[in-house]
């Protein structure tokens, strides 16, 4: 059980950085200018990230840059403990730079946890504890 609620930590540290990395400026502007939101949507519908009322609203907005847009504000104020997790899984195939633009990104944040703003430093040791296995 213990077990199972580190991973837990795990992730909601994961999403909290990856939310911040996506919300960069750099990083935003790329996704928005270059991504056709499509497939990402399906890929967050399909792992129920976006609700279906979220999915078909999106789907109603005609311009793919507006779409994105769209989406990457529905998933900034989400509450899905995974929503910027799926959001680079659902890139990666499609878009590898992009990725690997923001996996460049991560070292920097996750080695200096006062910049991701933990209400908690118990998060911060089970990040590292993890992370070494």
């Amino acid at each position: 059980m213990l077990f199972v609620i580190a991973l837990m930590q795990v992730d909601r540290m994961s999403d909290k950085v990856l939310r911040q990395v996506f919300q960069d400026h750099p990083q935003y502007r790329d996704i928005v200018t270059s991504v056709d939101p499509d497939s990402a949507m399906d890929a967050l519908f399909a792992n129920q990230v976006l609700s279906s009322d979220d999915y078909f609203k999106l789907r109603q907005v005609p311009v793919p840059r507006d779409r994105c847009r769209s989406m990457m504000t529905l998933l900034l104020i989400s509450t899905h403990p995974q929503a910027f997790i799926q959001l680079r899984l659902a890139l990666l195939d499609e878009y590898p730079l992009i990725v690997d633009k923001i996996d460049k990104k991560l070292p920097s944040l996750t080695s200096q946890p006062q910049q991701l703003q933990l209400s908690d430093s118990n998060d911060g040791k089970v990040l590292i504890y993890f992370h070494r296995l």
